[in-house]
């Protein structure tokens, strides 16, 4: 019979060579091999256990007569000082003996004739921890997050700059876009062979099933803080597109870019995603299709009619018509005569819906719209009435300001008041002019060089 006894978290494989063996049997191997072995005196008072808990003291039966069968877990149960406790409670020993004393319950209950008894949860049984790697993108990662595959990708690149941190979430980003790169050997969560070389020069190369003859190239150039990276796709061998995109590595690396996990090593990857993908990975594809005579790939000119049409819906008259001037594509679907209607039923509520079927839709909008931008100009200009109309003395002067006694005063303001009511002669100040300097006066008259006074009315007589 071969069994496993545990001592101490240590397991060990015994082999017993009779056909029915004792419990004294076992208790001697235990004594004379397994205790030495754990640096324990052969005279060590101990007892054995199937499950753990209930212990097995009568020495003369047989271990069938126990429940015990070959390939079982036998506990040494040890006294307090000498025995080790584990730590954790969650240790994968732990979870093994518990696995183990079912098994051997039910192959015991199998043994007696009884039927094999279900697992039975026990409270002690610790949940399964929750997972620290969520599936996620670049794009939808948050501060002090990573995918797994950017972790992977990272470690496995062994980065010694952070620039090879910069162009392992490129080659990422590449792979979200569907590129599938080349030199790799369908090795995943590795980068390809060569991608790096001496001189801060990094090399990619990539196809992409929507463009089948093609091939594009990502090659990396470090110029200080920066890295300059061009994307050349090739049709034919010609080149018929480069794209150039400049990172600053302190941008997007930490300063715990060594010897860290991704998530502590990479920031705002967010933006790192959508300035590559923009600039670089959907461009490439864009103009591989358009080199090949293929129709575009994705973005709006790719939705169906109905759908393109729920799109336009939701936008303003002014944006539709800037949409319809991007191509004949838009053109046509900016025309439709059910989008207007939308448009016309939706931004003039209060005009009759009573019509016919061959309603011309947009110039019946372009007359509303029209007609309430005039209502709106003549809602806030407000015309004056012609002077004859105006009260000289109860009529408001809302634009000229009231200053008697010089010009622009009230002989300008009312030419048709009779001069009797004027407060003082036209011309004549209202007070006495300040001072450049802000010093004060003690009067109206300063004597001149000369020592003769001047009058400081002169020069309005």
């Amino acid at each position: 019979m071969k069994l496993r006894v545990r001592i101490n978290r240590q397991t060990s494989k015994v082999d017993l060579a009779s056909e029915e063996p004792s419990l004294s049997e076992l208790r001697d191997v235990v004594k004379q091999t397994l205790l030495p072995s754990q640096g324990l005196s052969a005279n060590t008072e101990f007892s054995l256990s199937l499950n753990g808990s209930e212990l097995l003291s009568d020495s003369d039966q047989t271990l069938a007569s126990c429940g015990i069968v070959s390939g079982d877990l036998i506990c040494v149960v040890l006294p307090q000082p000498l025995a080790v406790a584990p730590s954790d409670p969650t240790s994968s020993s732990a979870d093994m003996a518990r696995d183990d004393q079912q098994t051997s319950s039910r192959a015991a209950g199998q043994m007696i004739g009884g039927p094999a008894a279900p697992p039975q949860p026990s409270e002690t049984d610790p949940k399964p921890p929750a997972s620290v790697w969520e599936p996620m993108l670049c794009s939808e990662a948050e501060d002090g997050q990573a995918p797994l595959s950017l972790d992977l990708l990272y470690h496995a690149a062994q980065t010694t700059d952070p620039k090879d941190a910069i162009l392992v979430a490129a080659h990422l980003l590449m792979l979200e876009t569907g590129f599938a790169p080349q030199g790799s050997e369908g090795r995943a969560g590795e980068m390809p062979a060569g991608w790096r070389s001496a001189g801060g020069v990094y090399r990619l190369d990539y196809t992409h099933p929507l463009c089948d003859n093609s091939r594009a190239s990502v090659v990396g150039v470090s110029m200080g803080p920066l890295l300059v990276i061009n994307a050349t796709v090739k049709v034919t061998e010609t080149v018929d597109l480069v794209r150039k995109l400049q990172l600053k590595a302190s941008s997007y690396v930490t300063a715990e870019w060594a010897g860290g996990s991704a998530a502590a090593a990479f920031k705002d990857l967010k933006k790192l995603s959508r300035i590559f993908k923009d600039q670089l990975a959907y461009p490439l594809i864009a103009a591989a299709r358009e080199a090949m005579a293929l129709p575009v790939a994705f973005g709006l000119p790719v939705l169906p009619p109905e759908l393109l049409l729920r799109v336009l819906r939701l936008l303003d008259a002014c944006s539709v018509v800037r949409l319809s001037a991007v191509s004949r594509h838009f053109n046509v679907a900016a025309a439709d005569s059910t989008l207007w209607r939308h448009l016309y039923r939706r931004d003039f509520p209060d005009s009759d819906g009573g019509r016919s079927r061959d309603t011309d839709w947009k110039e019946l909008y372009k007359n509303a719209h029209r007609s309430r931008s005039e209502r709106r100009r003549a809602r806030h200009h407000h015309p004056l009435p012609p002077p004859s109309h105006w009260d000289i003395f109860t009529t408001p002067r809302p634009f000229l300001p009231t200053v008697p006694g010089i010009i622009g005063g009230e002989y300008d303001q009312r030419p048709a008041l009779p001069h009797a009511l004027l407060p003082r002669p036209r011309y004549d100040p209202i007070g006495p002019i300040a001072d450049p300097s802000a010093r004060p006066r003690s009067g109206l008259h300063r004597p001149p060089r000369g020592g003769r006074a001047s009058d400081i009315r002169q020069g309005f007589i």
